[in-house]
């Protein structure tokens, strides 16, 4: 789940970055990249994968 979150921000950052859009500076291109970043080392830990990985 937050694989798909990362590419859409990645996206997003793409979009603003490209499109050479205006924006204040909470969503600029490179704070768009860093939680993109963020929810991809968050879905490579294993958090936030909606399922217990317990072994006995």
């Amino acid at each position: 789940m937050l694989g798909i979150a990362a590419a859409v921000l990645f996206f997003i950052a793409f979009l603003i970055n490209a499109a050479a859009i205006s924006t204040n500076d909470a969503f600029s291109s490179t704070n768009v990249t860093l939680l993109g970043l963020m929810a991809l080392a968050l879905h490579v830990a294993g958090i936030g994968s909606g399922r217990l990985s317990r072994r006995r």
